[in-house]
């Protein structure tokens, strides 16, 4: 027996609601076939109003609808309300809250490997990219390979010599794909249980992972992103404050196609004493720190310093305050006495406490709860950029990284080596670092199209124990670049030797630090296919 009260349609109502709510007569129901705007709209009205929200939809937002006609779809209904609403709302009173009731899925599609890192950077929205690791990029688009070309770089004197060496390394990168195919298929044979399906879909991806690095960062991809009308807002605002062209460009297109489907969240992007106002504040105070850098700090060592992956700051107390934040729910004590009792438990009492909260996890998708967002870490970090672009794309940390550029170096896998064909992969990273450094004088900005994937930025990132565990968990599984592997793989350790936390690191339980696997992707294409024939 329910205790929900239902609400009574007449028949005329019933027949406008089913088309937009998926029932009539439950207290949860999702809204559809709706405008964003719309969808926003009613919530932000909800918020101030004693009518339910199918009510308050009949009431303030059908307005004399038609439904003599078509009875499916009408997905202009209440649009002009909408509109109206978020004209007071929030434009001239600045609620921005009502932003976040609108999301929209956008595709942005041959988009650099620099622009991708600008429209990932945003904490509250979704993103999914196109892979290096299931994507030949030995593939022709409109019969050019898939890189960005800058239309000031191409019209300068740079600019033949840009495509040119572009293409010289994509054939390199092209020319190799069959040979470290074949080297794989030497080094890992086919089992006989494994259909030729699977066995050649590791290859690739194993192949593709080996020379990825040659790819220079001007490489094309495809991103598809998922956001509010806030988050939006201000990726384009930070776009268009970004001294890269392309972000720019991309900003423009991205703002006509946003305002196609929610016009009213994105309002102020390019007013003057809005939007405007903003993006110059983030302009400035880029361009005024990067002098100032520039002043007191000058040109940075020849050669990188430090090691690869160097913890350097954290909370030497933090597992009796984790202890203590997990047991706070379960007391009524204030929280500085329940830290005194918890310093004064034994090492074994804490250890107790510990392994209750984080239970037994079969899996690295059974996360413990929000206790483990109290012990903070950060790296500085020097991987190379393939492996710096899977990491930074982890959102709930906070990450900054230095300008791409070959100051550090590069890293060639060993299976390059061992295939005989390291001459081959030094001179393409060759190729990127001279053409970087003509680009650096004239287009500074755009220099760093031309460094190529294999070498190293430096960046940091900060992060507390719960993401801690889903980052290196996820990047250590065996199916993972090796690039990005051992960059987690230290870490973990660093939290468990350098910072002491070896309660915090033995949570962290499904960490792999076994050695790179023959062929990451096998086992996983065993599953996939798997499942494809219980289907």
């Amino acid at each position: 027996m329910t205790v929900y009260v239902a609400e009574d349609f007449a028949p005329d109502e019933a027949d406008v609601l089913r088309r937009y709510f998926t029932n009539l007569d439950g207290p949860v129901f999702a809204l559809v076939n709706l405008p964003e705007v719309v969808k926003g709209a009613l919530f932000a009205r909800y918020s101030r109003s004693p009518k339910s929200l199918r009510r308050l939809f009949l009431d303030e937002f059908v307005g004399d609808l038609d439904i003599s006609g078509d009875k499916s779809i009408d997905a202009t209904v209440g649009l002009e309300r909408a509109e109206d609403l978020y004209q007071r709302v929030f434009f001239e009173y600045g609620d921005d809250s009502v932003a976040q009731l609108g999301g929209v899925h956008l595709a942005c599609e041959q988009a650099s490997n620099i622009l991708t890192k600008v429209l990932e950077w945003g904490r509250l929205m979704a993103y999914l990219e196109q892979s290096t690791r299931y994507i030949a990029y030995d593939a022709r688009l409109g019969g050019r390979y898939r890189y960005y070309r800058d239309p000031d770089v191409l019209s300068s004197s740079l600019g033949t010599r840009y495509v040119g060496d572009m293409d010289r390394m994509f054939d390199t990168y092209a020319g190799l794909l069959p040979d470290m195919q074949d080297f794989f298929r030497d080094q890992t044979p086919k089992d006989p249980n494994d259909s030729d399906f699977v066995y050649r879909q590791a290859i690739r991806a194993k192949a593709f992972d080996s020379l990825r690095g040659i790819l220079p960062a001007a490489s094309l991809s495809n991103v598809g992103i998922y956001g509010t009308g806030q988050g939006y807002e201000h990726l384009l605002l930070r776009m268009r404050a970004h001294p890269l062209p392309e972000a720019q460009a991309y900003a423009d297109m991205m703002l006509t196609e946003l305002r196609k489907v929610i016009p009213s969240f994105l309002r102020r992007v390019d007013l003057a004493d809005r939007g405007g106002a903003w993006t110059d504040y983030l302009a400035d105070t880029h361009g005024a720190v990067a002098g100032v850098a520039d002043q007191l700090l000058g040109a940075g060592p020849d050669e990188p310093s430090g090691p690869a992956v160097d913890l350097i700051d954290f909370d030497p107390d933090a597992e009796v305050k984790l202890v203590a934040t997990m047991l706070y729910a379960h007391t009524d004590l204030p929280e500085r006495v329940l830290e005194e009792r918890v310093r004064a438990m034994t090492v074994d009492e804490r250890l107790q406490v510990m392994r209750a909260y984080v239970g037994d996890r079969a899996n690295r998708r059974h996360k413990p709860g929000r206790a483990l967002e109290r012990p903070f870490y950060r790296f500085d970090v020097l991987a190379d950029y393939g492996a710096f672009r899977d990491l930074q794309r982890h959102r709930m940390l906070t990450i900054e990284w230095q300008s791409l550029s070959p100051h550090h170096g590069y890293t060639r896998p060993e299976a390059v080596d061992v295939a005989g064909f390291r001459s081959t992969f030094d001179e393409a990273m060759e190729r990127s670092a001279d053409l970087h450094h003509d680009l650096l004088q004239e287009f500074p900005d755009q220099a760093p199209y031309a460094v190529a994937l294999a070498y190293r930025i430096r960046f940091n990132m900060q992060l507390n124990a719960r993401e801690a565990m889903h980052m290196l968990e996820l990047r250590t599984t065996p199916q993972g670049h090796p690039a990005y592997r051992v960059v987690a793989q230290e870490m973990h350790t660093l939290i468990a030797e350098r910072a002491g936390h070896r309660a915090i690191a033995e949570m962290m339980r499904h960490v792999d630090h076994t050695a790179e696997p023959g062929l990451e992707r096998l086992d996983a294409e065993r599953r996939a296919e798997a499942r494809r024939t219980a289907d």
